[in-house]
């Protein structure tokens, strides 16, 4: 701070798409002009700044790690906090991807002052406000900052609500919860006059906090950009996350800091379940065997100090059997209901929309925070609405659905950031709940908020039947939108029109029909998994080609490795009973118990080659993601045709 203004030192960094200029700033000195014209590396992920092996780490030692794994390999150890930059420049949707603090605490430890770019993702955002790291879109204050101008605060305040500006101001959400606790700051009252609401709208209303020293709960009515506290029904975390939270919850809150109404907080055993299979040998010498496996001892230390359900691992026959599921098939298969409030560290936290309930993934800190107040900060965004009518096809996917909304320029460009996708219309009737929830899952491939399904007759029947919820009960908590409610933008898609659809390598955005995409693309890996393609229809769908290939005298096609991992226990024994885990042996797939896995790179399906193409049922395929080769994502139904194939096709060429 100088004179009641902020001078950033430091250098600053232009994340070029050049990677000659990128090098001779991290390791030749050399220090760029700003150049509007200067192509900038777009769409940087989460995974991009802290590869997974990385978030090991949940202290300092992430500094030294800071972006290693941007595509081009050029970012090395150290480089950056050892280079004395104080600002990152890069292009559009900085930050998408993962909701891991890890990402932005790396730059703040290495000495990043300031992130700018053409637009911030929201999680990223927000973990930076609440951390400390500066954000902005103003590309206009780089020759200022190389001029050596204080800058005013307001610079790193344009744009944002009133409580995250006050967060900015005191640098960072415990001191402003300090302060707010202390009752030197309060966020205004959401006087918004009652109005037709979108379905999220609704539901934040009903769970704001109205009076912070009462808790009493409840608005008539919210708006896109009210600033506002809300409470949590539920609040989970896993493995990766929830040390880091824990110290966050130490450091902010005090040793003895005891965790709010333990009960309806969870923590799940569920990403790193497999690493060991998996993890180079270059890592073990580094010692992350033990640091990654220290992550699980940490939870289950913390649940059983604090009194929170841990969802751990299961043994069959004295052997490891995996998890009981992945934090989000169990939340939708136990925990979640509609018309809820649901938080969790985990970017697909949005999956749970699919009950119709407002779901979205946090950071660290805020889930720290959480764990104390039973709250969360909102600005409430905007909502787009999907208006989808007709019914697929055969051999067509809710996955090919989402593969062709996330290919418009709306979401290329980057202006669905922050939006929730409501997801409407005759055609939702015609999709089960687990295809639904796909459609839920990959909303933050988007970079919106969340996504969300109003939860109609085929919701509640689906929670009698598989989770006896009584329905009187949810008669009480369904919700819907108002008519005339307000939308940012609306999509009609006509089900029946979608074909199936691929992702090229590096982006979920990057959508074009499997029969544009050509039978060149020869596979290596094909995988279905993860919380996105691991359910019950999944299986479904995977059997249905098997048994085609099968009866066509199929093999699976020379050189290529076919894995199909299931989402959760439950959703295993679905298949047991069906007859495919029988199936898919008698076919040579290789079956994997129920983890995180290679999605996250930390399990069998991993790539281990740069050349090594996958085709993959997950969610997304940002560089690094399930291994250093190439992902291209696809629908249950394609993954393992292609496996048969030995390139990208689809099961009717069987």
């Amino acid at each position: 701070m100088s004179g009641g203004g902020i001078r950033i030192e430091g250098r600053i960094l232009f994340l070029t798409r050049d990677e000659d200029l990128l090098r001779a700033q991290l390791y030749d000195g050399v220090d760029l002009d700003f150049d509007p014209d200067r192509e900038l590396i777009d769409n940087i992920s989460t995974d991009e700044l802290t590869p997974g092996w990385v978030c090991y780490y949940y202290d300092k030692t992430l500094a030294r790690y800071c972006l290693v794994g941007l595509r081009g390999g050029v970012v090395k150890k150290d480089a950056i906090q050892d280079g004395g930059f104080g600002v990152i420049v890069s292009g559009r949707s900085k930050g998408c991807g993962s909701s891991r603090e890890t990402a932005p605490y790396s730059e703040l430890e290495a000495g990043v002052r300031l992130v700018i770019a053409r637009n911030i993702e929201k999680i990223y955002g927000q973990n930076c406000q609440n951390i400390g790291l500066l954000t902005s879109t103003d590309f206009g204050l780089i020759p200022r900052i190389r001029a050596g101008e204080s800058l005013p605060i307001a610079a790193f305040q344009a744009g944002l609500d009133p409580i995250s500006a006050g967060i900015v101001r005191r640098g960072g959400l415990f001191a402003y919860n300090r302060a707010r606790l202390a009752g030197e700051t309060a966020p205004p009252p959401v006087t918004t006059a009652a109005r037709p609401m979108t379905l999220c709208e609704k539901i934040i209303a009903r769970h704001a906090i109205a009076e912070a020293r009462t808790g009493r709960l409840g608005v008539p009515a919210v708006k896109p950009g009210d600033a506002l506290f809300a409470r949590a029904d539920v609040r989970f975390s896993h493995e990766y996350v929830t040390p880091m939270a824990e110290s966050l919850f130490k450091s902010g809150l005090g040793a003895d800091a005891a965790v709010a109404e333990p009960e309806s907080v969870f923590a799940f055993r569920d990403h790193l379940t497999f690493l060991d299979r998996v993890m180079p040998e270059a890592h073990v010498k580094m010692g992350l065997r033990e640091q990654a496996a220290s992550l699980a001892t940490v939870q289950a230390d913390f649940c059983a100090r604090q009194g929170v359900k841990l969802y751990g691992e299961v043994t069959r026959d004295g052997a490891e059997a995996g998890s009981v599921g992945i934090c989000h098939n169990v939340v939708v298969e136990e925990l979640a209901l509609p018309g809820q409030l649901v938080i969790g560290t985990d970017s697909h936290t949005c999956m749970a929309g699919v009950l119709g309930c407002f779901a979205f993934g946090v950071g660290s800190t805020d889930m720290a925070n959480a764990w104390f107040t039973r709250d969360i900060r909102i600005t409430v965004p905007e909502s787009a609405r999907v208006n989808l009518r007709g019914r697929l096809r055969s051999g067509v996917a809710a996955k090919d659905v989402m593969l062709f909304l996330l290919s418009d320029e709306f979401f290329r460009s980057g202006a669905g950031i922050g939006k929730v996708l409501e997801f409407g219309g005759p055609g939702v009737a015609s999709l089960s709940v687990d295809e639904r929830s796909t459609l839920t899952n990959m909303a933050v491939e988007a970079g919106g908020f969340t996504g969300i399904c109003e939860a109609d007759d085929v919701t509640i029947d689906w929670l009698v039947k598989e989770r006896g919820v009584d329905r009187e009960v949810l008669a009480v908590m369904q919700l819907s939108p108002d008519a005339g409610a307000t939308y940012c933008k609306t999509f009609d898609l006509d089900l029946a029109a979608i074909p199936p659809m691929v992702a090229s390598p590096g982006d979920p955005r990057n959508g074009v029909t499997l029969d544009s995409a050509g039978k060149a693309v020869r596979i290596d890996i094909a995988y279905g998994g993860s919380c996105t393609g691991g359910k019950r229809e999944d299986m479904d769908m995977y059997a249905a080609v098997v048994e085609r290939a099968v009866r066509a005298g199929r093999k699976l096609a020379p050189g290529v490795r076919c894995y199909i991992q299931f989402g959760s226990q439950r959703i295993r024994e679905y298949a047991i009973a069906k007859g495919y885990v029988a199936l898919f042996t008698t076919a040579g797939i290789e079956l994997i118990d129920p983890s995180c896995g290679a999605c996250i790179k930390a399990g069998p399906g991993v790539s281990d080659r740069p050349d090594q193409v996958t085709v993959s049922a997950i969610n997304r395929n940002f560089p690094g993601r399930s291994g250093p080769g190439q992902v291209w994502l696809a629908s249950p139904f394609v993954v393992v045709a292609s496996a048969f194939l030995g390139r990208l096709g689809s099961p009717e060429e069987l």
